[in-house]
């Protein structure tokens, strides 16, 4: 295995059409992905983050910056000779051809023989369970066995890195999980290089060994999932990464008996904790967001200190066994809340809720940045 690196890796698609606009896809893409790490590429559609794969691939050319794959640089080199496998959304089997020979087709056109050729299918076969099914046609499949087939005919090619373009996207929901478990398993099994491309922020949680977060064909922020949780850069990263997102609440820092958030809207009064004044001084008249995750607020207990509570209006409560999602209205926002099992009021009811400033997170409203100290 080995190393994949982007260096200031861009793509522009020229207008084809009579005053079409120039399109600028990847905009100065910097990421290096370590050999036997696994690295996602995560963000909403359009962000920039499949051209990115393809572009690594030999699919899309590179407008300007440099690719490295080992310690050769392969911007002009063709697909064949990247030493690469890549896994699709729409798997790619041939039809009429057996799971072996889907699996060994990459293998013959090598000319690589005969022996080696099904020690190789058969030992990845084994890997992935598809003994059972080497004699039959992808027809004859599940979605989820076709996939496995499709990362089987990458393993068997035994390449350098390999590549993943949204690869559970076509399986229910269920199969999704069960899928995303294998193909983790299997990487940390082979130590394999790898990158792997989703829309799915939870797919990017639960497999990456670091996120690149993508909006508008830049990189958002690259860290590890914890760390994008507790410590996301800016606001696009905050509002994207969980499930349920975090809640974002729009105001103004005043300072009236220590800062405050203030919404304009009115319904959200939040005290800061005395020791954010140190960092926060320069901050103070402007516009701000504070953000809280679901876990992070609770129902007040009645009696408790006011300080770090909003009031607010409870609007729906979802049990969902374990927890109970509350939806709450306090002034113009909307809030998440997510608490243990317990009686609740009727909906419509007042509420107080109380925000854990341990765990908040206040961004800058105009220019997005996290004002936290990063430690």
């Amino acid at each position: 295995m080995a190393r994949v690196k982007l260096q200031d890796v861009s793509k522009i698609y020229e207008g084809g059409a009579k005053q079409a606009p120039r399109q600028l896809a990847v905009d100065r893409v910097n990421v290096e992905v370590r050999d036997g790490e696994f690295v996602v590429l995560v963000g909403p559609s359009g962000c920039g983050k499949s051209t990115t794969l393809r572009m690594v691939a030999g699919l899309e050319s590179i407008t300007s910056g440099e690719l490295w794959i080992g310690d050769r640089l392969v911007n002009d080199m063709p697909p064949k000779e990247r030493d690469i496998a890549m896994v699709f959304q729409n798997y790619a089997l041939y039809p009429h051809m057996t799971v072996y020979d889907n699996m060994a087709f990459a293998l013959t056109l090598r000319k690589m023989p005969k022996p080696e050729i099904d020690k190789r299918v058969r030992a990845a076969a084994d890997i992935l369970g598809l003994g059972p099914f080497l004699a039959r046609k992808p027809r004859q499949l599940s979605g989820g066995q076709r996939q496995r087939v499709a990362v089987g005919r990458a393993i068997v090619r035994q390449p350098q890195a390999f590549l993943f373009d949204e690869p559970l996207s076509n399986l229910d929901a269920k199969l999704r999980v069960q899928t995303r478990r294998e193909i983790t398993r299997l990487q940390h099994q082979l130590g394999a290089t790898t990158v792997y491309v989703t829309h799915d922020q939870v797919e990017a949680m639960t497999m990456g060994d670091r996120i690149v977060v993508m909006r508008d064909g830049r990189v958002q922020q690259i860290d590890t999932p914890l760390t994008l949780y507790e410590r996301p850069e800016n606001l696009f990263v905050a509002g994207f990464i969980g499930s349920p997102a975090m809640n974002l609440m729009r105001g103004t820092l005043a300072r009236a008996d220590g800062l405050r958030v203030v919404a304009a809207g009115g319904g959200v009064d939040v005290a800061l904790p005395a020791q954010w004044s140190s960092w926060l001084a320069s901050h103070v008249g402007g516009d701000v967001v504070l953000g809280a995750r679901p876990e992070h607020i609770s129902l007040a207990a009645a009696g408790s200190p006011q300080a770090a509570t909003v009031p607010a209006r409870l609007e729906l409560a979802e049990p969902m066994g374990s927890e109970i999602y509350i939806q709450a209205r306090a002034g113009t926002h909307e809030l998440t809340v997510r608490i243990p099992p317990q009686p609740l009021p009727p909906e419509g009811s007042e509420l107080r809720l109380a925000i854990d400033m341990d765990h908040a997170h206040l961004f800058d409203a105009t220019t997005e940045r996290r004002l936290n100290p990063t430690t």
